[in-house]
């Protein structure tokens, strides 16, 4: 824990300091200086020009601890949206993860975590005194996420509803959600401090000059994808078999493939590079492909598989693996421009018209792409068209926010989501991960199922509103978002912040 107001910080974590030197009249706290340092002219006396600089150092200071509240904001509704489709997703298929090609509510929030990386590492590597510095922090920012990603997906944590903790060795999951957070985290900000000295600190006229600026994370953008394109569309996949479990009996099945450039569920390069990488066993067990109407007759839904279900239906397959990984990079790159707009263009109408004109083009490109059929758009293999689509959302939704929030100064109503946004750490890990539920259902009465949680789920929501889908809806909103927005608001009243 960290009682430090001022931080720095990236991804799920708080960065109160995240800024911009802007002001509502266009200009910039920097501006204002060399203004002060100009005035005066010999006419004034110095004692009154000594004066006035103290005036403008402590207006450049109030300017600086300025942030931009969007940034909070559409991090706390992200991890809003994380808790809405894990916990009610099972009850209401229709926001749950696409079990193959399509997109829905919850496959926004992967790249909309990754968007928002990439603005707060602009501002966080706004300035950086000493970059052998910042590159450990980096470095060591990128280990703690990998290694709570591990302890929280990797199977050690059996959280909410098993008591129980600790994982086989043999089957452990190597990726997840915060290990694909540290992998973009740590490529995006490396290219960004290494190239700090080469930041223009002005822009030449017209549109394109700010991604000719910043022509180094583009080019690390673009090689992602080279690699990702050339490897998904190139490599041969042939056949393979897999071990299923059920009530204990092992039964072998063998999945033929023998293809190139396959999209399909059973013989992607994505998953095939997985299997050679990490190996099957620490693949995820559970992939929303068993949601597909050739695997079970409840589709979209989950349910047992059908009799005639593909062999593949029943085989692991990792949604967090490496070479969809590499192409979520791309989603930290379009983050990073949107925060390189925030820090060079200093009025409101520019920043927006920038941000709206790129998100527009990228889902123009992914409708074009995935209803012709080129490039479908899929979370499960971060399709090209899935990049341009979730990121071209996130840009749309960035900058409503920034309208709102930060220039019609429309605060309050999103105050919840700002103050998750400031702990988004914490509440990522207390309840998307259901760390503080299982600590309560750890105090139970007789049985696990009689704890605390249990029973105003049961009692509170399904059995008032006699539904069990509705009352887990109403349980999720209530008792899990609500509940831990009114928990970050009263800790970032304390000053305390959970820092990475």
């Amino acid at each position: 824990m960290a009682t430090d107001a001022k931080r720095m910080e990236e991804g799920l974590a708080h960065n109160p300091s995240e800024n911009v030197d802007s002001d509502r009249k266009g200009e910039g706290g920097e501006v204002g200086i060399e203004e002060g340092k100009k005035e005066g002219n010999g006419a004034v006396l110095e004692q009154d020009a000594e004066k006035k600089g103290e005036e403008q150092q402590q207006i450049f200071i109030k300017q600086k601890s300025k942030r931009i509240a969007t940034l909070d904001a559409f991090r706390g509704l992200t991890i809003v949206l994380m808790i809405l489709v894990d916990d009610a997703g099972e009850s209401y298929a229709r926001i749950d993860h696409s079990p193959w090609n399509g997109c829905t509510l919850a496959d926004f929030v992967m790249p909309f975590f990754l968007f928002i990386v990439g603005v707060a590492i602009t501002l966080a590597l706004k300035k950086i005194p000493k970059l052998s510095s910042a590159i450990r922090k980096i470095v060591w920012r990128s280990i703690k996420l990998l290694f709570w990603g591990i302890i929280l997906q990797g199977g050690y944590s059996h959280a909410p509803d098993d008591l129980a903790y600790g994982v086989d060795m043999k089957v452990i999951r190597w990726c997840g959600i915060l290990q694909r957070i540290a992998l973009v985290y740590l490529v995006v900000a490396l290219i960004e401090a290494f190239t700090i000295k080469s930041r223009p600190a002005t822009l030449e006229p017209g549109y394109t000059s700010i991604f000719t600026a910043y022509k180094w994370q583009w080019l690390g953008g673009f090689i992602a994808f080279l690699v990702y394109m050339i490897t998904t569309y190139s490599l041969y996949v042939p056949d393979w078999s897999f071990v299923y479990y059920n009530n204990d009996e092992a039964t072998r099945y063998t999945v033929k493939c023998g293809m190139r450039g396959h999209l399909g569920p059973a013989c992607n390069a994505v998953g095939y590079v997985d299997r050679q990488v990490w190996g099957i066993n620490h693949l995820y067990k559970y992939p929303v492909w068993q949601r597909l109407k050739a695997c079970t007759r409840n589709a979209p839904s989950s349910g047992p598989f059908r009799e005639d279900a593909p062999s593949w239906c029943r085989a692991p397959f990792e949604p967090e693996g490496l070479l969809s990984s590499i192409s979520a990079i791309l989603s930290g790159t379009i983050g990073i421009h949107y925060g390189h707009v925030l820090i060079h263009f200093k009025g409101h109408s520019e920043r927006l018209k920038h941000w709206i004109s790129m998100a527009l083009a990228l889902l123009v490109a992914a409708i074009i792409l995935h209803f012709t059929d080129a490039i479908p758009m899929n979370k499960q293999l971060y399709s090209f068209s899935y990049v341009c689509a979730t990121a071209g959302a996130a840009g749309i939704l960035f900058s409503l926010f920034y309208l709102v929030i930060d220039v019609w100064g429309l605060r309050t109503p999103f105050l919840f989501l700002e103050w998750i946004g400031m702990n988004a750490m914490l509440v990522f890990v207390m309840a998307a991960q259901g760390v503080f539920a299982a600590f309560v259902n750890g105090w139970y009465y007789g049985t696990p199922e009689k704890s605390l949680v249990h029973w105003i789920h049961k009692h509170v929501f399904v059995d008032v509103w006699n539904s069990e889908r509705l009352g887990t809806l109403l349980y999720v909103i209530f008792a899990e978002i609500t509940f831990w927005g009114v928990v970050a608001g009263i800790m970032h009243r304390l000053g305390i912040y959970w820092k990475l």
